[in-house]
């Protein structure tokens, strides 16, 4: 009973999660006894859902050495690719300060879906495709270091922080993405070396902690993601603009992966590592240093990567 039900939530998690969010928001801001608790909610959000995306990171990296981890060439080309994407679009928003507002909001969404790291639950995916896991999650890694160094000094850049100057609007952003990012890897090796017992635990009983802690974690970001929509106002044109756009994103990084993967036999792997994404992550980035109905573009990343990994799925099933 407990593996049906389990299985049952695997293929329902989305819906679960994003439904879950939806309907969170939508009780809580219309029942007038939470109206005082607004500001303390808000606040113990912005703590909470960094500490899930850290938590999720450090099981995951708890699972594999760093010296396993060796980097390949095929790993070059998708961090090129993020990169050059991420820091192309940066500098156009930061050049082109009197642009629409919807069609920065566009650029934005763009931005933010194609640098996004890849997500912890790839190696899931890429493990049940057939597929080289351990090099997704050594690409993971260098994406989340990638993403920590560079972010931080293209938004002092592009999204300056008012009356801050550069090096301290950099200095803050990168204390926000750079622990987030990078403190899990470092304190998943303190306690592989440290702490045997708790990393041997984590390792052997908490395989599926990730996954639970995604549910929590998204069902919170939707929730912030519809906040950002009752709260905008753009029209509903720039809102299908953002879903086309992020399904654009979507299709493009899974279709690039798998070309730049099949060149060096990592089909299955070099798609999931560009086109499944943290979008947890990818909704709080937006809600925190971009236009915040920004975030909607993760929300919908979601369900196109959802989608894409259950058709893959099921192709792969009915290939037996």
């Amino acid at each position: 009973m407990n593996v049906k039900f389990h299985q049952l939530l695997r293929d329902w998690s989305l819906p679960i999660a994003m439904g879950g969010g939806v309907m969170m928001y939508l009780l809580y801001t219309n029942i007038p006894l939470f109206d005082s608790t607004h500001n303390f909610v808000s606040s113990l959000l912005a703590v909470v859902q960094p500490g899930l995306i850290f938590a999720m990171l450090f099981v995951t990296f708890c699972k594999v050495r760093i010296k396993e981890l060796k980097p390949s060439k095929w790993h070059l080309w998708l961090l090129a690719f993020q990169m050059f994407s991420f820091i192309t679009l940066s500098l156009l928003i930061a050049f082109v300060p009197q642009m629409p507002v919807a069609v920065r909001v566009l650029l934005e969404s763009a931005m933010m879906c194609l640098m996004c790291p890849t997500a912890t639950a790839a190696a899931v995916i890429t493990a049940r495709l057939g597929g080289n896991s351990a090099s997704l999650i050594s690409y993971t890694m260098q994406i989340n270091i990638a993403v920590a160094l560079v972010a931080p000094l293209l938004l002092a850049f592009s999204h300056p922080i008012e009356g801050v100057s550069l090096a301290s609007s950099f200095l803050l952003i990168m204390g926000k993405v750079f622990p987030l990012l990078l403190l899990p890897l470092l304190c998943a090796e303190a306690a592989r070396r440290l702490l045997p017992r708790l990393h041997s635990l984590l390792v052997t009983k908490g395989r599926n902690l990730p996954f639970y802690l995604w549910l929590v974690a998204l069902s919170l970001a939707i929730a912030m993601t519809s906040r950002a929509i009752a709260h905008s106002n753009l029209s509903l044109w720039v809102m299908a603009g953002i879903a086309l756009v992020s399904l654009v994103c979507c299709v493009l990084q899974f279709a690039f992966g798998r070309f730049v993967g099949r060149r060096n036999g990592e089909v299955i792997a070099g798609g999931q590592s560009l086109g499944q994404k943290n979008t947890v992550f990818a909704i709080w980035f937006a809600c925190t240093f971009l236009t915040p109905v920004t975030a909607i573009a993760g929300g919908f990343y979601s369900l196109w990567h959802n989608l894409v990994n259950t058709w893959q799925l099921y192709k792969h099933n009915h290939a037996r």
